[in-house]
């Protein structure tokens, strides 16, 4: 033996579990069950054994939690599961996910059975689902007229949207022949074509009463109708092959209602909505044209005060002018005096006052400049600084000093 070739008892208990787990993920394991134990964590662990083996099992609280029984040694069951080793000890269990009583474990195994053929004919698949009518007027409905399930759905109707017109089709619910009538009242109201949207279900009770709702005629029906359907049976727990089937599951009957008119809600609580954001809207406007029309008032003034306030104004501008004008006068007087200062200096008048005097040809009447101007004999005007003198050339020197 080559001892080289030897793996580690994790290795072995690792590819062990790897083959067992691969292989066998869902299994139905008939068998008594023994030594049941539920400690404070919630999960169960118990023995499933037979005349001539036994095998642990363990279910955690998860599926625990959906138990409608209390699980006790003696009670044959069948156990739906996965197969596992549990690595620290090497011990071979099953994974329990599901524990039916072996009462109705064939309820079970039909129920898959059926459920895996219509799989495999594609009656799940999500594009043959037809959607809800957004604003349906009529409903047909497929249940007994006695049971709870009709109260709840016109309770709701009735509570949430009014003027919805409700089209009952009695049926039995359960024993021998509900499913046959059931599948013959989806059938009638396709026919009638009357009904926006149905209904098609039943109250809580025990698997075996719901069993109708798992039949394969009843799921072609659903299949078949031309009107969508919603199906609602029993609790929301409970799973039947309509609810696979059926354009949309509702977990209670209740719930199938809801749904019905969840899209008017929907619209009315978006009314509902706008109406609040536009009543604000308005209000916010009002508020600012209140602030608006408040400010224009208190800029509004009476005739007789905006008469006075333009009186002032007309009189500080007068005054203004009046100042204005002064100041210029005085400005101009300045300046004239100054320039008759510049005349006086300037003037022939100022120069006369000072001795000299300004001589004129009698006969041309012009300024004589230059002695050599002058005839001896001619006659002079001298104008004086105080009147005038008339004289006659006698003698005229034209090398004098200028």
């Amino acid at each position: 033996m080559d001892m080289s070739a030897a793996i580690s008892v994790s290795t072995l208990v690792q590819l062990l579990q790897e083959l067992v787990e691969d292989n066998f993920v869902e299994v139905l394991v008939q068998g008594e069950l023994s030594n049941v134990s539920q400690p404070p964590s919630g999960h169960y662990y118990f023995t499933l054994k037979d005349q001539r083996s036994q095998l642990k099992c363990a279910m955690f609280r998860s599926h625990a939690r959906a138990l409608r029984f209390k699980p006790q040694d003696g009670l044959a069951v069948i156990c739906r599961g996965r197969v596992s080793i549990y690595p620290q000890r090497g011990d071979l269990q099953l994974i329990v996910e599901g524990i039916e009583p072996e009462g109705v474990g064939s309820l079970q195994l039909a129920f898959d059975q059926l459920k895996e053929k219509l799989a495999k004919e594609g009656l799940f698949a999500d594009e043959l689902k037809q959607p809800l009518p957004v604003f349906p007027q009529t409903i047909g409905v497929v249940t007994s007229p006695s049971g709870a399930a009709i109260r709840d759905i016109l309770s709701v109707l009735q509570r949430r949207s009014s003027g919805l017109q409700v089209l009952l089709h009695p049926v039995r619910v359960q024993g021998e022949e509900a499913a046959e009538e059931i599948a013959a009242a989806i059938h009638a109201l396709n026919i009638e074509a009357k009904s926006d949207v149905m209904i098609v279900g039943r109250g809580g009770g025990a698997r075996e009463d719901l069993w109708s709702f798992n039949e394969e005629v009843v799921a072609r029906a659903i299949a078949a109708s031309r009107i969508p359907v919603i199906s609602a049976v029993g609790h929301e727990v409970d799973f039947s092959i309509s609810d696979l089937v059926a354009d949309l599951r509702a977990p209670t009957p209740s719930a199938a209602a809801e749904l019905v008119v969840q899209n008017r809600l929907d619209l009315e609580r978006h009314l509902d909505q706008l109406t609040l954001r536009l009543a604000g809207q308005i209000r916010s406007r009002m508020s600012l044209l209140q602030s608006h029309l408040d400010g224009l008032e208190k800029r509004l003034k009476a005739p007789e005060e905006l008469l006075q306030m333009q009186w002032l104004q007309l009189n500080q501008q007068q005054h203004r002018l009046r100042q204005s004008m002064v100041a210029m006068i005085e400005l101009q007087n300045h300046k004239l005096a100054l320039l008759a200062g510049r005349l006086e200096t300037l003037s022939p008048l100022a120069v006369l006052s000072r001795g000299y005097a300004i001589v004129k040809t009698v006969k041309t009447g012009k300024v004589v400049m230059d002695s050599a101007q002058l005839e001896a004999g001619e006659k002079l005007q001298l104008k004086l600084a105080v009147g005038q003198v008339s004289a006659t050339v006698t003698t005229i020197d034209t090398k004098g000093t200028k």
